[in-house]
């Protein structure tokens, strides 16, 4: 079993996912791009980092952050104009420095944007010409830390991440005349996510891409109606209208069966409390 971990991106699942680690008896780096969520690192026993890529290393970046077994890079490609170009040089700036640490094993947490909507159910074999700029970001970034990493490099491709703060009631409470209410959801709880990138480093799968899931995919309208029922939140209102009847339904039986993993959280209607 590694023992040494950096997680590049401790947010709302990296820091979750640090202190999982740690109580499983893990060496923890954690890293943060704002000074005052240091404490938070080291508030859950992880070694906290300040690291930035703007798109280059922050001059005072801290080699030591990437002497590990394991690397997970938790980050997402920002919001911005030229999204494709600035993630594609965050990442080469990344494998870079993977290549001099000589880094033995890299997670990349990835997301399903990657899949084109084709309405059908997609498998990881289906992750050619994304609808979003955000998806064509993570594609060239994947195969940029392939080309580095090789076999000791796996991909983890998450649905839409749900659980604790994040109330999916809060996205469509209240709205009007709301269409494609039959689009099915693909969405993962927090839970499920930590427990996949464990499995993954414990049972040591590297050479992998796995899509993440849950089993169940209920329609727009009735998960994000009872998940105003359950907020105690004004309902949404769905139309009848079906714009465009393009929707995609994520597979995750590969890493389920290679991991001989199951979900708690096995609907997303079991996530809503």
């Amino acid at each position: 079993m590694s023992t040494k971990i950096s997680i590049l991106g401790c947010g709302w699942l990296g820091l979750p996912l640090a202190e999982t680690l740690v109580k499983l008896g893990y060496s923890v780096n954690g890293s943060t791009t704002d000074v005052a969520k240091l404490s938070l690192i080291s508030s859950v026993g992880a070694s906290p980092y300040i690291v930035s890529l703007l798109p280059d290393w922050n001059i005072d970046f801290n080699a030591s952050f990437l002497d590990c077994d394991v690397l997970i890079v938790n980050f997402p490609p920002h919001r911005r104009e030229d999204i494709i170009t600035y993630h594609q040089l965050q990442y080469e700036a990344l494998c870079t420095k993977i290549k001099e640490q000589n880094v033995k094993h890299v997670i990349m947490i990835s997301s399903t944007s990657v899949y084109p909507d084709v309405s059908k159910v997609v498998t990881e074999k289906d992750a050619v010409h994304p609808d979003k700029d955000s998806g064509k970001a993570l594609l060239i970034a994947e195969s940029l830390l392939q080309n580095i990493v090789g076999t000791d490099f796996t991909v983890v491709r998450f649905a839409g991440l749900i659980g604790y703060d994040r109330n999916p009631a809060r996205f469509l409470s209240g709205k009007k005349d709301l269409k494609d209410g039959s689009v099915p959801v693909n969405l993962i709880h927090r839970d499920d996510c930590i427990a996949i990138i464990i499995a993954i480093i414990e049972q040591q799968k590297w050479g992998k891409v796995y899509n993440a899931c849950s089993d169940e995919h209920p329609s727009r309208k009735v998960f994000y109606t009872q998940a105003c029922l359950i907020s105690s939140l004004p309902e949404p209102v769905f139309s009848d209208q079906e714009t465009s009847n393009q929707y995609k339904i994520i597979d995750s039986s590969l890493m389920k069966n290679d991991l001989q993993f199951s979900f708690k959280y096995k609907s997303p209607l079991d996530c809503l409390h």
